[in-house]
């Protein structure tokens, strides 16, 4: 019974130990850290041609839940000057790069893809919208928590990586979102599953020695 206890044992803490990593436990973002992080970035953002009340906005409106970034991106299909090699690249390898970088950044503070995926035809259904730029690819990135995103940010790796997106990246957008409806399992689903599934096998073999 001792190693029964062992193998469920280990289970259990193995899966409190992904939810300690997976979930937010710290809250919301407090005005401080904001203000903070407003400062340190709001020129970089702005050279971008974004509005930082509209970042702004959202950090303050924090709730602490975890959310999911929708990224739409054209790609840079045509050669461009490598900012490391100096050597002629298509573009699309320097944005393949800056993912390399960004994410193990993600992974470390609880992110991951949720989906990717590459566009494969025109706007099907359209109405009082731009017309289609091209986008070549989009994802789905789940975010910890706002804090989490602004860590991200702050990152050196993330930022020694932002040219190599600058280049690979013809036009962009990004809006966050909370899921309402989903059919796929969450990896907190998915890993008790997996983590009850060898402990199961793990009980199976003790029983049959």
């Amino acid at each position: 019974m001792m190693a029964v206890a062992v193998i469920w044992g280990s289970a259990l803490a193995l899966y409190l130990l992904f939810r300690l990593w997976y979930d937010n436990w710290s809250g919301p973002l407090k005005a401080d850290e904001i203000d903070s992080f407003i400062d340190a970035t709001q020129d970089r953002f702005e050279a971008s041609g974004n509005n930082v009340s509209v970042l702004r906005a959202f950090l303050e409106a924090d709730d602490g839940r975890e959310f999911i970034m929708l990224n739409l991106v054209k790609a840079q299909m045509d050669d461009v000057k490598d900012p490391v090699t100096g050597q002629m690249v298509q573009g699309l390898s320097l944005l393949q790069r800056y993912s390399k970088r960004f994410m193990p950044v993600l992974f470390r503070n609880g992110g991951h893809p949720v989906m990717v995926g590459r566009k494969v035809g025109g706007y099907i259904d359209a109405w009082n919208t731009e017309g289609d730029p091209g986008w070549t690819i989009f994802g789905l990135m789940r975010y910890r928590s706002r804090r989490d995103m602004v860590k991200l940010v702050m990152d050196p790796t993330f930022k020694e990586g932002h040219p190599d997106k600058m280049l690979g990246t013809l036009a962009t957008f990004s809006f966050p979102t909370q899921r309402v409806l989903s059919l796929y399992l969450g990896p907190r689903v998915s890993s008790a599953i997996v983590i009850a599934l060898g402990a199961a096998i793990a009980h199976i073999i003790w029983l049959s020695v």
